[in-house]
């Protein structure tokens, strides 16, 4: 039975580590593909596309995750998911236009899209369901870090060595990936089961379209912290950035040792309020004061609430549908988050302009009030959730 509910297996650690270095990759090239359009002579508007096509694509891709694992072993999706993300990395050295550019990033949007939900999923499947919350939150850890350091090490490859071994490296790390994909064991039971089931294609996930509505509040907030804040803090001259990223990282990185644990012990309520609170008070401290030391603090509250949130959420949607359709409930979960950040940037970034950076905080803030009040007027209509009765472990057992 001990060995039935151990989560730290081979198998685990692998989808871990390789999905945290997907992540890393991903992260080196935020800050460096745009120094890269204007190196072939792009301009903002090219910039913005960069991101905009990759996540288009990301979210148009991820709803055939689903109807694709029913026809074909996921294993084997994650790595030509993998071998896209590879050839399209080491093939942005090879672009020597915009348009050419935003082409191969069309086509790693795909790769990605379909390599973070297969990660998800195979991760899923090797967790013990009853500590399914306490391993996703595991997993997670390894995007925390990679997330925090990946943008460092981009610029810090990019000044030392140029582009081509910023584009060739992360191929080579890519490559890396789908070896290590293939020392993960699934069960044959389950690889047996897909063959025989049928899934169709599904762009939203009924069954998950309340948490995902929640997750795109959260997308709609980290929005706010991902493309302002770098500016709102020049504007008040506060020159520790890449600090208050780290905190927001290493919050994240601590909350999730223990977040998973309460959540699979007591279900969505003992992490969604407090996280939410968490987060809505740092992001109201950012609201009301430029004093470095507040702003530190804010971003460690920051950091737990988010840590705790996401996972859970993800987690939550995991739960809620069969494990024949978790890549149906990952491509609903991770589309509405992109869709929130998109949206979120969208429409703070006109609210900025027309009044201040300083409001946007104000505004992402109530996102979380909007997003607590929600979560317990469903608590009130439903009185008692059919997945997480809100009192008791015992339901659990």
């Amino acid at each position: 039975m001990n060995a039935q509910k151990r989560i730290w297996s081979i198998s685990f650690i692998v989808v871990t580590l390789a999905n945290a270095l997907v992540f890393m990759i991903f992260e080196m090239l935020l800050p460096t593909l745009p120094l890269f359009v204007d190196a072939l002579g792009g301009n903002a508007a090219h910039i913005g596309l960069v991101t905009g096509i990759f996540m288009f694509s990301a979210i148009l891709v991820r709803p055939f995750a689903g109807m694709l694992a029913a026809q074909m072993d996921k294993k084997w999706l994650l790595m030509l998911g993998l071998l896209i993300m590879a050839l399209s990395t080491g093939g942005y050295y090879l672009a020597d236009t915009v348009y050419a550019l935003l082409t191969i990033r069309l086509i790693h949007g795909a790769g990605f899209g379909l390599t973070v939900t297969y990660f998800t999923t195979m991760a899923a499947e090797i967790i013990p369901k009853e500590r399914r919350g306490e391993g996703i939150g595991y997993f997670g850890v390894g995007e925390t870090v990679a997330i925090s350091v990946g943008p460092m090490i981009g610029i810090g490859v990019l000044n030392l060595y140029g582009f081509q071994w910023l584009f060739v490296g992360g191929m080579a790390v890519m490559l890396l990936t789908m070896l290590m994909v293939l020392f993960i064991q699934r069960d044959p039971d389950v690889q047996q089961g897909e063959k025989h089931e049928k899934v169709s294609f599904t762009f939203v996930e009924k069954r998950v379209l309340f948490p995902a509505l929640l997750i795109f509040l959260v997308g709609l907030a980290a929005g706010g912290i991902m493309s302002f804040f770098s500016v709102y803090a020049e504007e008040n001259d506060f020159s520790h950035v890449g600090v208050f990223f780290l905190l927001i990282a290493a919050a994240g990185f601590l909350v999730r040792l223990v977040s998973g644990k309460l959540f699979d012990r007591y279900g969505p309520p003992v992490i969604l309020v407090p996280g939410a609170l968490l987060a809505m008070a740092g992001l109201t401290m950012l609201y009301v004061t430029t004093n470095t030391v507040v702003i530190l603090v804010a971003a460690v509250c920051y950091g737990f609430g988010f840590g705790a949130i996401f996972p859970a959420i993800q987690t939550w949607c995991l739960d809620l549908v069969g494990d024949r359709e978790h890549e149906n409930a990952m491509a609903s979960f991770f589309n509405f988050f992109d869709l929130g950040i998109g949206g979120g940037s969208l429409v703070l970034g006109v609210v900025a302009a027309a009044t201040s950076y300083q409001t946007i905080y104000l505004i992402t803030s109530s996102i979380y009030g909007i997003l607590i009040l929600t979560y317990l007027l469903s608590l009130k209509w439903t009185k008692r959730s059919s997945s997480y009765p809100e009192t008791s472990k015992e339901s659990h057992g």
